[in-house]
């Protein structure tokens, strides 16, 4: 049998890379569609797909999509469920960072926020200014930006140079800055289960011990090692008939490592994907 395949969003290649490079992981392969998609979620569903069949022509048979819904109203879910394929759970990655319950209480918190990971940080002026035409056009500014109050880097890594960038956007926008380190979040869980040959768990409820990062809390949300305390099960993607509980074979979530090769940040891939 062929290794388990991620088809991964081009804006977390660089965390894919560095979670299924850990020691421990069985052997996985990695493929990410451009970054360029994240301005563009329409077009995800379709190129998501696309990737699915071109895997599955290849002879690939575990499949897992390292998209969360990603501002495609459902229409990814739709094709997930044709295609009979999981993906991260959660609106969008800043939810998979911090974690479902903190990401919703930062929500309620302070509606009027602007979110940032490390991806974002690092290309702020290519994605955010040059994307949304604030270059050319910075009357569009306040149309953009006037009901937000703040910009809250959810923070992969300690990286000064991040931070500063991070805070360089938040003066740009004119907004409040605030930096929450998350890590992976609940990212390397769901690629751990993954990696394992994750299938479902027929019948079962969403994993109340999934609850991540506490509001208050600075430390990374649930990086608990896989097989230890807290990676048995947990809610990872989408099925069909809704959200389901995902496990690794034998309902463990096994001591997991993964190998790959170095790729780029934006349309990373691995061979044979």
């Amino acid at each position: 049998m062929s290794a388990p395949l991620v088809i991964g969003c081009g804006a977390l290649a660089r965390e894919l890379v560095a979670l299924t490079r850990r020691a421990g992981f069985p052997e996985v392969d990695l493929t990410c569609l451009p970054a360029t998609l994240h301005n563009r979620p329409e077009q995800i569903p379709e190129a998501v797909r696309a990737r699915i069949r071109r895997a599955r022509a290849a002879g690939r048979e575990q499949l897992f999509v390292a998209y969360a819904d990603c501002g495609t109203g459902g229409l990814l879910d739709r094709v997930l469920e044709e295609e009979g394929v999981a993906r991260l759970e959660g609106a969008h990655c800043y939810e998979v960072y911090a974690g479902r319950a903190a990401f919703a209480a930062l929500a309620e918190a302070e509606p009027g926020t602007f979110y940032l990971t490390d991806f974002l940080a690092r290309n702020f002026e290519r994605l955010v200014v040059r994307g949304l035409g604030l270059d050319r056009h910075p009357e569009l500014l306040p149309l953009y930006f006037g009901n937000y109050t703040r910009v809250l880097y959810l923070a992969q890594t300690d990286d000064p140079a991040l931070t500063a960038a991070a805070r360089r956007g938040a003066r740009r926008l004119g907004l409040r800055f605030e930096r929450r380190f998350t890590g992976y979040g609940e990212l390397g869980e769901a690629l751990a289960i993954a990696a394992a040959g994750a299938v479902p768990a027929a019948d079962a409820e969403p994993d109340p011990q999934s609850a991540a990062l506490d509001p208050q809390s600075q430390d990374p949300a649930r990086t608990v090692p896989a097989g230890g305390e807290g990676s048995r099960s947990l809610t990872v993607g989408h099925r069909t008939g809704g959200y389901g509980r995902i496990r690794g074979r034998g309902g463990e979530a096994a001591q997991v490592s993964v190998t790959a090769r170095q790729g780029e940040e934006v349309g990373a891939a691995w061979p044979g994907s």
